[in-house]
């Protein structure tokens, strides 16, 4: 399948970028939906993606950027070329909760709160935006005889790309499932940082084009960090409530 979708006044559009839209519209809308239930004024989810958007798909490439500086020191000019390929999930992922925080700091609002929020439709966004890699021919693993493997230059290889599609999938339906169980502010964040942080550091193994940082995978340094850290926050958050109420006996 050509990468391109089609060509409108003499540019290409490509089905990444149409995938990623196409993700991104669906999170906003979950959130509006969410906004509803947990009394979050719609146009706070607005404002925000307005400006959290655009600061993630510039934390997604500076991220690449600048863990291929090697590349992009000698080649100035193509840092800005987001047509160009190169986005980094985890560097969105920063990007957009860096916003999201200043904007709550400055708007005096609940970032945990707004965060579960937000956060509930992002691993449905991931899901679909994976599959421009498929398009692209790129994220894909390593030589593979499995049967589900796909070709990539005459070679047979994981489809990593569809790994992590169907496992941020589960982690969508897991967080729309759970969301009215959740005992504090900031829970959903916290198993969706979890979840696709253990999910990305397996997967990661298998690819063949990680962000390199000497000899280790960064996204599966990010992965194991996010994963503790997201674990000593849920135990913290815990052992602060049972010292809460034995101070109320």
């Amino acid at each position: 399948m050509d990468r391109v979708a089609f060509t409108l006044f003499g540019i290409d559009i490509m089905w990444y970028g149409i995938l990623m839209a196409t993700g991104m519209v669906l999170g906003v809308f979950i959130a509006l939906r969410e906004a509803k239930r947990l009394g979050i004024k719609e146009d706070d989810i607005l404002n925000l993606a307005i400006i959290a958007i655009p600061c993630g798909l510039i934390g997604a490439r500076l991220y690449y950027v600048i863990f291929n500086w090697s590349y992009y020191s000698g080649n100035i000019s193509e840092i800005l070329n987001f047509r160009g390929g190169g986005m980094a999930i985890h560097g969105g992922l920063l990007g957009g909760v860096l916003a999201g925080y200043i904007y709550t700091k400055v708007k005096k609002l609940n970032f945990f709160k707004m965060a579960d929020c937000v956060v509930l439709g992002i691993p449905l966004a991931q899901a679909i935006g994976r599959w421009g890699n498929y398009l692209n021919k790129e994220a894909h693993g390593g030589p593979t005889d499995l049967p589900w493997g796909i070709m990539v230059d005459g070679v047979k290889v994981h489809p990593t790309f569809l790994y992590e599609s169907i496992w941020d999938l589960g982690v969508f339906i897991f967080l729309m499932l759970f969301r009215k169980k959740q005992k504090y502010e900031g829970q959903i964040l916290v198993y969706y940082i979890t979840l696709y942080s253990i999910g990305r550091f397996f997967i990661e193994g298998l690819r063949t084009d990680s962000l390199m940082l000497g000899p280790l995978r960064m996204a599966q340094v990010i992965s194991l960090v996010g994963v503790i850290g997201a674990i000593i926050a849920h135990i913290g958050v815990i052992l602060n409530y049972v010292l809460s109420k034995k101070n109320k006996r």
